[in-house]
């Protein structure tokens, strides 16, 4: 179980749902990074007193200092703070609740130094799964995910003594905010449309993904590389309550499945814990009043960004990377009202075309693929 925690990305979602864990167990806290936001950065340092706190620039790290002042806390900026609350010896677990590319790093970083990860950061595995599953093995780190449909795999696997006897896992998805709706009626949709999640709340970029599915595709790639399974073993279906966090089919026809409400709470808990369990915070889960729990499949017309990103996680190597690079440029695009929810697709497709293909990447050769896809899908309108 955690003793000492470092998290990085503590002012976002997953970063302030982690915390509110924390108040309910004995866990001390030693290192927290954020963006922007000092306000609430000095708010969580001033009630749980990490020794290293972390900005990411220089500016917003001085207006830190100044709210901290006489706190006895070490800030830091960019991407060597970020580095250095990764590796922080004090702690024994690291929450990577950061988002996109940047969690890469540090997330390497940490298990190199034979640290469990509760992994929120899903674009490190899907750019750089094999060497962060290596670097795992090589130092005796831990990856433990935090992702709600990662989690319930991790749960429904506890049992399994060989990956031979899994048929396939089973991803369910809520569809987001636009389930239903035809082609034709997407492509106006805006990002305050895009934004209405019908059952979590989370951050804009994760947001936007689950309006174009791209957020489950991200997760097909991320259970290959968590659960070393191929594509064709990783199946998604949408499922409009979110009560089934994802499934597991076995050889003999046993299908295992994770229930709870959906709170991420539950999740981050059992990273913290495992391989204990403990009380949550969160409500439980009441199956008389929960209602019908319904299944479908995906519309691969209506949501382009699922199939490409299905694509990607075929062919492998460079393909995802760039995918997830041009991904993040054409979020932020959207989100700036600087392209329509089908520019997404179109943009990521482009960022994925201009990357020379590589089957088995080196780090560096990611990163380039991830700055080659970015670059293109920044250059179109």
């Amino acid at each position: 179980m955690t003793k000492k925690l470092s998290i990085l990305g503590s002012t976002g979602s997953i970063g302030r749902q982690t915390l509110d864990v924390v108040r309910h167990l004995p866990v001390e806290v030693v290192a927290l990074t954020a963006g922007s936001n000092v306000e609430r950065m000095a708010e969580q340092c001033l009630e749980f007193h990490p020794k290293l706190a972390v900005m990411a620039t220089e500016e917003a790290a001085e207006a830190l200092k100044t709210r901290l002042s006489g706190q006895n806390i070490r800030v830091m900026h960019g991407e060597a703070g970020l580095l250095e609350a990764a590796t922080i010896p004090e702690a024994d677990t690291v929450v990577t609740a950061v988002v996109g590319m940047v969690g890469l790093k540090p997330t390497l970083a940490a298990l190199e130094r034979g640290k469990r990860i509760g992994l929120a950061n899903k674009e490190t595995m899907v750019c750089a799964g094999e060497l962060v599953t290596a670097a795992a093995a090589r130092f005796g780190g831990e990856i433990i995910p935090v992702d709600s449909e990662h989690s319930a795999i991790f749960q429904c696997l506890m049992g399994c003594r060989d990956r031979g006897e899994v048929k396939r896992l089973i991803l369910t998805c809520s569809g987001g905010p636009f389930f239903g709706r035809t082609k034709q009626e997407l492509a106006g949709m805006t990002k305050a449309d895009a934004l209405k999640h019908p059952n979590w709340r989370m951050g804009e970029k994760i947001t936007i993904d689950c309006a174009t599915l791209m957020n489950k595709g991200l997760e097909v790639i991320e259970a290959m590389r968590l659960y070393e399974l191929p594509p064709e073993k990783v199946d998604v279906v949408i499922h409009r309550q979110s009560i089934v966090h994802s499934l597991v089919e076995f050889v003999d026809g046993a299908v295992l499945a994770q229930l709870g409400v959906p709170d991420m709470r539950i999740p981050i808990q059992l990273a913290l814990t495992y391989p204990n369990r403990t009380v949550n915070p969160a409500a439980g889960l009441d199956l008389l009043s929960c209602g019908p729990l319904s299944f479908c499949a995906p519309d691969p017309e209506a949501f382009p960004c699922l199939q490409i990103a299905l694509n990607a996680a075929r062919q492998g190597g460079t393909a995802c990377p760039a995918m997830n690079g041009a991904n993040e440029v054409a979020v932020a695009k959207y989100l700036r009202g600087e392209i329509g929810f089908y520019d997404i697709p179109r943009l990521v497709q482009a960022g994925m075309d201009a990357v020379a293909f590589v089957q088995n990447p080196t780090l560096e050769q990611i990163l380039e693929a991830d700055r080659v896809a970015r670059d293109a899908a920044e250059q179109l309108a």
